[in-house]
């Protein structure tokens, strides 16, 4: 069984968005992994090249397979803001109708720029990911 690529690196995260090209792109990085922090309350993590993550969790599949995540995170893609919701969306329609203009993967939240969601109804959709994985997870 392989290693999981994606773990917690020493990186600096303020050097990461730094580093982030797009200047709207980077202040949303910023906007998020400040929210984030408030909402979770642990310091941001860098987990591989591009991913800032928020507190960890243990996972095991059915395979055997296991390893360690974050428990919410985001990447600020060249296409998008990535924000990464780990317990999925089942129960998150509601919200999710509130949103503004997103897509959504199995956990994964693309918006363009912040400035087109509405920020309450992200920042409620980020403390129920934290609070469900919390809960699961510890």
């Amino acid at each position: 069984m392989s290693d999981n690529k994606t773990v917690p690196t020493g990186a600096s995260v303020q050097a990461f968005l730094d580093g982030v090209e797009h200047p709207t792109r980077q202040a949303d990085g910023r906007a998020l992994c400040e929210m984030m922090t408030e909402i979770t309350g642990v310091q941001p993590v860098m987990w591989g090249a591009s991913l800032v993550g928020f507190g960890q969790y243990h996972y095991r599949y059915d395979s055997g397979r296991e390893g360690d995540f974050f428990k919410v995170g985001f990447s600020p893609r060249k296409a998008n803001l990535v924000i990464y919701v780990m317990p999925g969306f089942d129960g998150f329609d509601a919200l999710l109708g509130q949103l503004g203009p997103h897509k959504t993967g199995s956990s994964c939240l693309y918006v363009t720029r912040l400035a087109r969601v509405d920020l309450a109804v992200l920042r409620q959709i980020v403390a129920r990911s934290w609070e469900e994985m919390t809960a699961l997870h510890g």
